[in-house]
């Protein structure tokens, strides 16, 4: 009785916590508006993201380590687990996301999404291609991140799914910085495939319910350069799979000490370890 109440404290505060970050989201990006004269550009509007899930890690106590070279422009590719994915990875770096275009539709993330001038892939139009390698191009050529999940969807972490290839054309005629990302979480009170990773035909307010009974989070970002000379989109998503796998393969060194200390960066490891 004592756990169940406890636990429906947290559920609650938290939700009252992430209600006044929105709050405050909604406000600081008005500010931005005003300051700027006018929608923000794309890069002002990553460094507001950025503010925005370094603030959240808190609501969701994720602890966060961070393995390797942390990128700061070019093309980053990663797996993709979760809605949380977002959070550790924006938190970390400003970044502009590729995503399909129904996330518009998810409450609160979706928003938020929209907000961060987040690219928008209509999957159900093949010629749609062309527009996002565009957007993506302008973003790299001003000095900015794109982060993209070449899964296509999420899954429960136990393995990479393939990639798919079609927004690797870019990339293969272009000089920006290529990068490789590997997310991992670790839950000591539960389940991570079935209660962090967000997948299958869950749905997003019973799965962010039962995330927010949970104590904390211990998630660990990997990176790495993935430099490519020449091919065509499918040898560069295959070479960039690789990379991922072998991200995959390290061990997770968490910055949380099990002790419940407040939840926080960490750099593991310097770019030679990898």
């Amino acid at each position: 009785m004592n756990r169940f109440c406890k636990c429906s404290s947290r559920v609650i505060g938290r939700i009252i916590w992430l209600g006044g970050e929105l709050v405050f989201a909604l406000i600081t990006f008005v500010a931005l508006t005003v300051t700027q004269a006018g929608i923000p550009s794309r890069a002002v509007r990553a460094l507001w993201l950025q503010r925005i899930c370094q603030r959240a890690l808190r609501i969701f106590r994720i602890r966060l380590s961070v393995v390797g070279p942390v990128p700061s422009r070019g093309l980053l590719v990663c797996n993709h687990l979760s809605y949380l994915d977002i959070l550790v990875l924006a938190a970390t770096t400003p970044c502009i996301f590729v995503s399909k275009c129904e996330i518009k539709r998810w409450p609160v993330f979706g928003w938020l999404a929209s907000l961060a001038g987040t690219l928008f892939l209509r999957r159900d139009k093949r010629s749609d291609v062309v527009r996002i390698s565009r957007e993506m191009r302008h973003v790299m050529d001003e000095g900015g991140l794109v982060v993209l999940f070449p899964e296509g969807t999420t899954s429960d972490g136990r393995e990479v799914l393939p990639f798919k290839s079609s927004l690797f054309e870019l990339a293969t005629h272009q000089p920006h910085a290529l990068s490789a990302g590997f997310v991992e979480y670790v839950l000591s009170d539960g389940d991570v495939a079935e209660e962090v990773c967000y997948w299958k035909d869950m749905t997003m307010l019973p799965h962010l319910l039962n995330l927010f009974s949970k104590g904390g989070v211990d998630a660990q970002l990997r990176f790495a350069k993935a430099p490519y000379a020449t091919g065509n989109r499918k040898d560069l998503a295959r070479h960039l799979h690789a990379e991922v796998l072998r991200l995959k393969a390290l061990p997770f060194k968490g910055a949380f000490d099990g002790k419940g200390n407040e939840a926080g960066f960490q750099q593991c490891c310097s770019e030679q370890s990898l």
